[in-house]
């Protein structure tokens, strides 16, 4: 089935001319529209050391994620790697693709010599609990603090 994918779909690096296609699958997915924030995720991602990846089929964008290797921020290792957000369009849901964007972003996040990777999903977003954990990731050491500055 992995081969059949690789077949139909390619994972290619993001550029600029994607944010368009990126924004209408966080629309989507979300329901709203944030340019700004694209902008600004996709400016970071530059000097990030690791440029975000989309999938695309017949050269359309279906699919894209982003991560980043940590650089000792606020005391996390520099061998630590976060896989940042990650979309797909609904059409094309469910059948591997962000899977196949989520493993070819650690293998990525590898080679620059990552040996842990984070990422945040809210506890009552069942399917992305289970998508992760499909992927290996369990609960990590690492606690989500919040206060809600009302």
């Amino acid at each position: 089935m992995a081969m059949d994918l690789m077949e139909r779909f390619s994972i290619r690096l993001m550029n600029e001319k994607d944010l368009k296609a990126v924004m209408e699958i966080d629309k989507q997915v979300l329901g709203e529209t944030r340019p700004d924030y694209w902008k600004m995720k996709f400016e970071a991602s530059k000097g990030s050391g690791i440029a975000p990846l989309v999938a695309e089929e017949k050269g359309k964008v279906v699919g894209f994620v982003i991560g980043y290797a940590s650089g000792w921020e606020y005391g996390v290792p520099s061998d630590t790697g976060w896989i940042d957000t990650i979309g797909v369009h609904p059409k094309y849901q469910k059948k591997g693709i962000g899977t196949i964007l989520v493993r070819e972003m650690i293998e990525n996040l590898k080679k620059l010599g990552v040996k842990r990777i984070y990422t945040l999903v809210n506890w009552r977003e069942w399917n992305l609990l289970k998508f992760f954990d499909s992927l290996g990731f369990r609960p990590g050491d690492m606690l989500n603090l919040e206060l809600k500055a009302e």
